[in-house]
């Protein structure tokens, strides 16, 4: 059997994965893609961000007409409600989305190959197509973007039925009564608080003493007294003793002697590079590790062997991961790839929203010594008042002289959106009075952005007296 040679051969057509190829073929390279699913997109598409957005879509709509009319309207979801009934749109969603994928790859004369990859040597990948048959590929370079999976302690007995992971969650039948959601991270709170939103009972269990704790912990803390408002708990600084399905319920056993007993549990303790069978140590790489280490350009330690998205581990989200799969083959061509690589925000997708690009308070200090923030709640905004929205905060942080631009920090509804405003601030090195000096629609939550700024020149007027006082 003979090989079919490509220039640029991606394992995976997830978010990295198919950015990575659609570089590939801008640039004059024949492209393959070689995805396992029956669909393009990967776990993306199929289990991850669009699924579980389509839920969140459904229920931010839900609990913000509940509470923007709660004076005049009595609403209460109905016992026994199914989740599909909450998703009704998911296939439309899920087939569009696919549809566009796939329609982009061909667009760009990218061969799309379904089938089981595994590397046969450096170059060689030997695929096991679904409809059983064989095929032979070699690439100059490789790009692995295979994904990731649920990650499950071996203490926690997942059967995908009580005790579920975050690729099986959407498959309850009917919205549980109470559920318990192990971990803090993103997966953990986007759930956690979708479902507290929709009236479940809601656990959140982890080690760490905030959740998100990644974030700014202002930030963090304002995530969770939005969730705890949507009725859920936090139970931070726990480690879990024991957990059993014991025919009834869920029961979990705290370290200390804590118990709590809920009707479902979500294992949501982190995620795990999908390795098994690509026969890694044939092309000169280990598949022991629980990622593929990578250097900065994403090159393994294999210089035409490229990784990214999840499969090299955090932020693992789906914006990072498609410029590290874009950014990962500009280098493998000797492309520049312009703009400023860490200047990718994070939004997470909970309720409330969480967003943040460029540098955060600590990361300031840190990296300074010093700095200056200024805070706008959405609170002070017409228009946080006119969507009862008010416990929303955006954070600008600033140089010492609270003049230069450094990192925004948003937490409340539409801080994905926003975000991007400070994006384009910190990638044009603007100063904060930018802010100031033009106008935002009225009323608007990006006006926020306006009072961050003022308060931080009052902060710099403030410390101009007292320097001038000598105090």
């Amino acid at each position: 059997m003979n090989s079919e040679n490509f220039d640029v051969i991606v394992v995976g057509s997830g978010p990295a994965g198919q950015k990575a190829a659609i570089q590939a073929a801008k640039a004059g390279k024949r492209a393959a893609v070689i995805e396992k699913g029956r669909g393009a997109g990967g776990a993306c598409v199929h289990y991850g961000t669009i699924p579980s957005k389509t839920l969140r879509e459904t229920t931010l709509a839900w609990s913000s007409f509940r509470r923007r009319t709660s004076a005049t309207v009595g609403l209460k979801l109905p016992e026994n409600t199914k989740v599909a009934a909450l998703m009704a749109h998911l296939d439309t969603v899920v087939r569009a989305h696919e549809k566009y994928i796939a329609d982009q790859l061909t667009r760009n004369g990218i061969a799309f190959v379904q089938g089981v990859a595994r590397l046969t040597s450096p170059h060689d990948f030997e695929i096991q197509c679904l409809d059983g048959s064989k095929r032979k590929l070699r690439g100059e370079i490789v790009v692995l973007a295979p994904g990731s999976r649920p990650r499950t302690p071996p203490e926690i007995p997942v059967d995908h039925e009580h005790i579920l992971d975050s690729d099986s969650i959407l498959s309850l039948i009917y919205l549980p009564a109470s559920m318990a959601v192990l971990g803090s991270g993103v997966i953990a709170c986007e759930y956690a608080s979708i479902f507290a939103a929709l009236g479940v009972k809601v656990s959140l269990i982890d080690k760490s003493p905030l959740p998100l704790g990644f974030l700014d912990p202002e930030i963090s803390r304002r995530f969770q007294h939005g969730f705890e408002a949507l009725g859920g708990e936090f139970m931070g600084g726990r480690k879990i003793a024991r957990v059993e399905f014991d025919g009834l319920e869920v029961a979990v056993d705290l370290e200390g002697g804590e118990k709590v007993r809920v009707e479902k549990m979500l294992c949501a303790q982190g995620r795990v590079a999908c390795l098994d069978g690509l026969n890694l140590e044939a092309a000169g790489l280990s598949s022991k590790d629980r990622y593929i280490a990578v250097n900065a350009n994403y090159q393994t330690a294999v210089p035409h062997i490229y990784a990214a998205g999840d499969v090299i581990g955090p932020p693992a989200l789906a914006a990072s991961s498609m410029e590290q799969g874009r950014r990962a083959v500009c280098h493998a061509l000797s492309l520049s790839p312009g703009g400023n690589g860490e200047l990718v925000p994070i939004g997470i997708y909970a309720l409330p929203e969480v967003a943040s690009v460029g540098l955060s308070e600590q990361d300031a200090l840190k990296r300074f010594g010093a700095c200056m923030v200024g805070r706008a709640k959405f609170a002070e905004l017409a228009r946080g008042h006119i969507a009862g929205i008010t416990d929303g905060l955006l954070k600008m942080v600033a140089d010492e002289a609270g003049r230069k631009l450094l990192g925004i920090q948003i937490v409340g509804e539409g801080a994905a959106d926003l975000i991007s405003v400070g994006q384009m601030g910190l990638i044009s090195g603007c100063d904060v009075d930018l802010f100031i000096e033009h106008t935002f629609n009225f009323p608007t939550l990006v006006e926020a952005y306006r009072v961050a700024a003022f308060d931080l020149v009052e902060q710099r007027i403030n410390k101009f007296a007292q320097a001038a006082a000598g105090t």
